[in-house]
C-alpha cells in the first residue's frame, strides 16, 4: 500500500498525483485494483467518443434555432417603439438571422446556390427535396435574402408549430401552416413561397439513394394552378451525407405511422459540400391537371437529382468535394 503523503509527494507530479488520487477513489470506494476499472472506462470512452459526436453534431442546428429566437426577443425589445411606426420593423431583425445561418452555410458546408436566375420576379412556387433537415432550405433562403433581396416563405408541417419558443421564428419568417386557401391567396400577392411535398416522410425516410417520397400528395400542383404561378424545382446536393437518419430500420417507421411525430434518431452533421441549385421554372398551363403537374415537377425534380448527385451518396466524397472549386454536375 502507498502512503498518501509519499505518494502525492514523491516522483514526478503527473505520476504521483495521478497515483495518488486512484489511491484514495480505491480507498473511498473499497473497489480492489480500481485502476484496471478506470482503464477499461478510458478504453469504452475513446472507442464510443466518435459515435457520441455523430449523434450530437446535429445538436448545433437546434442551437443555432433558438439562437436565431433569442436574437430575435432581443431584437423586438430593443425595438418596441419603432414597431408603432413602422410596417418593417423585422426587416433588419430578418437580415441579421440570414447573416448568422449564411455564416454558418459558409464556414462549416462551404455553401453554394446556383440557378438563382430561374426564380422568376413575380410569385412562384418552389418545390424542393427534404433533407434529414431543413438547414439546405435556410441556407438557401439567407442567401436569397442577402443576395437578391428577395424573401421566401415556406410551408412547415403541423408539429413545428408545436415546438416550444419556435412562435416569434415562425411568426417574422412568415412560415405557413399550409391550408391551400392561404397559399394561393399568398400567391396571388405576389410572393414567393417553398414547399417540399415529401415532408416529414421524405426527410426521415429517404436515404443515400435519395428516393423521392411523395405519395399521393398533388395539393402543391393544384395551389400553382389556381394561383396560375411557375413551379421552379430546387435540389441541394449532399444533402443527404450531412445528416442522415435511422429510418430504415423498420420500427422508427412503425412508431412514426402511428403517432406522426418525427422521433427518428439522427447522425451526422458533417462538414460535407452543400450547392443548391434550381432548375428552370415550369411555366403554368391553363389546361393542364393537377395529376399531370404533379408527374412533371417530379420528373424535373428527379432529373435535377441524377444530374448533380453521384448515387449513392457517400460521405467520404461530399466531404472531399470541399476542396474543389468548380461545380460537379455528372
Amino acid at each position: 500500500m502507498i502512503g498518501g503523503n509519499e505518494s502525492c509527494t514523491a516522483g514526478p507530479i503527473s505520476m504521483s498525483y495521478l497515483t495518488c488520487l486512484t489511491y484514495i477513489l480505491g480507498e473511498w470506494t473499497g473497489v480492489e485494483h480500481i485502476e484496471d476499472y478506470l482503464s477499461y472506462a478510458v478504453y469504452l470512452l475513446w472507442v464510443l467518443y466518435p459515435l457520441a459526436v455523430v449523434f450530437l453534431l446535429p445538436g448545433v442546428i437546434i442551437i443555432l434555432f433558438y439562437t436565431s429566437i433569442l436574437l430575435l426577443h432581443i431584437y423586438k425589445r430593443k425595438n418596441e417603439l419603432k414597431e408603432a411606426y413602422s410596417n418593417d420593423i423585422w426587416d433588419g431583425a430578418k437580415l441579421m438571422l440570414a447573416t448568422l445561418w449564411d455564416g454558418h452555410g459558409r464556414i462549416w458546408h462551404g455553401y453554394e446556390l446556383h440557378g438563382t436566375e430561374n426564380i422568376p420576379e413575380g410569385p412562384g412556387l418552389i418545390v424542393f427535396y427534404h433533407g434529414a433537415t431543413p438547414a439546405d432550405y435556410v441556407y438557401f433562403m439567407a442567401r436569397l435574402l442577402i443576395q437578391r433581396k428577395r424573401y421566401c416563405h415556406v410551408v412547415a408541417d403541423h408539429f413545428v408549430f408545436r415546438l416550444p419558443g419556435f412562435k416569434i421564428l415562425l411568426d417574422v419568417h412568415g412560415v405557413m401552416h399550409g391550408p391551400k386557401e392561404e397559399c394561393v391567396n399568398a400567391l396571388k400577392k405576389g410572393c414567393l413561397i417553398a414547399i417540399a411535398p415529401g415532408g416529414v416522410r421524405e426527410a426521415l425516410f429517404s436515404d443515400e439513394m435519395y428516393t423521392i417520397i411523395w405519395g399521393n400528395r398533388k395539393g402543391f400542383a393544384q395551389v400553382a394552378i389556381d394561383a396560375k404561378v411557375p413551379i421552379i424545382p430546387m435540389f441541394t446536393q449532399n444533402v443527404r451525407e450531412g445528416v442522415r437518419t435511422l429510418g430504415g430500420i423498420k420500427i422508427f417507421r412503425s412508431l412514426y405511422e402511428r403517432v406522426r411525430l418525427p422521433i427518428v434518431p439522427v447522425y451526422g452533421g458533417f462538414p460535407v459540400k452543400l450547392r443548391t441549385f434550381i432548375g428552370e421554372p415550369i411555366a403554368y398551363e391553363p389546361n393542364i391537371t393537377a395529376e399531370e403537374l404533379t408527374a412533371k415537377t417530379k420528373a424535373a425534380l428527379q432529373a435535377l437529382i441524377e444530374k448533380h448527385q453521384k448515387i449513392p451518396g457517400n460521405i467520404f466524397r461530399a466531404l472531399m468535394e470541399r476542396f474543389q472549386t468548380e461545380k460537379k454536375e455528372d
